[in-house]
Formats: C-alpha cells, sequence, structure tokens
C-alpha cells in the first residue's frame, strides 16, 4: 500500500529528501571567468602508485565505507531501540556488537596509520560524508 501523501511522516521523509538533494550554489572560484568558457577548473590529479600508499589508500576507503555503514546501522538500532522494537536482551546484544565494532575500526585504523577523521572524505559542495564528530 503507497504512503499517504498527506501524511506528517510523508511529508516529513519528502522534507529530509529535499533538504539532502538540494544544489549548493558554487564557490566564486569554481565559476568560470566572465568571457570564458567554462573548462576544468583544476588539472587532474596524478595517482601515486607507490605500492605502499596504495594499499593505505585502498585501506581508506574500505574503511570509509565500513564506518559509513557501522553509523547507519547505529543510527537504525538506535530508532529501534526508541520505538521499543527490540527486547532488553537484544538491545544488549546489539549495543555490545556495534561497540566491538567501533573498536576493531579504532584497531584498523590504527594499523594502517589513519585516524576516523581520515575517513570522513570531503565530498566538496556536499560538504563531508559523515557527520562531526560531536554528531555521532
Amino acid at each position: 500500500m503507497p504512503p499517504d501523501p498527506d501524511s506528517a511522516r510523508y511529508r516529513e521523509v519528502a522534507d529530509a529528501a529535499a533538504r539532502a538533494f538540494r544544489l549548493l550554489p558554487a564557490a566564486p572560484g569554481e565559476l568560470p571567468a566572465p568571457g570564458r568558457a567554462a573548462s576544468a577548473p583544476h588539472p587532474a590529479r596524478r595517482i601515486n602508485t607507490d605500492p605502499d600508499n596504495v594499499e593505505r589508500d585502498l585501506m581508506k576507503l574500505v574503511l570509509t565505507l565500513v564506518e559509513l555503514l557501522r553509523q547507519l546501522m547505529e543510527r537504525q538500532a538506535l530508532h529501534r531501540v526508541d520505538a521499543g522494537d527490540l527486547t532488553e536482551e537484544e538491545e544488549e546484544r546489539l549495543g555490545a556488537t556495534l561497540m566491538v565494532l567501533h573498536d576493531r575500526m579504532t584497531g584498523l585504523c590504527a594499523r594502517y596509520g589513519l585516524t576516523m577523521e581520515d575517513l570522513n572524505l570531503d565530498l566538496g559542495p556536499l560538504g563531508t560524508l559523515l557527520p562531526p564528530p560531536e554528531e555521532y
């Protein structure tokens, strides 16, 4: 059954989606000079082929994705706890699992010389991939 477009929850989700996909204006440095055609504002970056850096950068990407998924799972778990969908035992097990996952993430970051802040990719005008530390 499709959601009722007049329901408060539907409007809340629609407003959140609109905020998430709202286009941001270009920064002054990103606009072409008057009278010039738009071109790539920055030259293409070269790939560093040093084997040590490639492994670290690959781990950074993998750990970034895992951290994003961990945070999404944590938020979903909090929503389920707030909604009362879980038993006390399930809440305890879920909390312990999320803490272990966070500890393992921290350990893997340390192993590859990364910090949790290194995993927060800058998406340009969209901001950062992960929320600031005080939000999670």
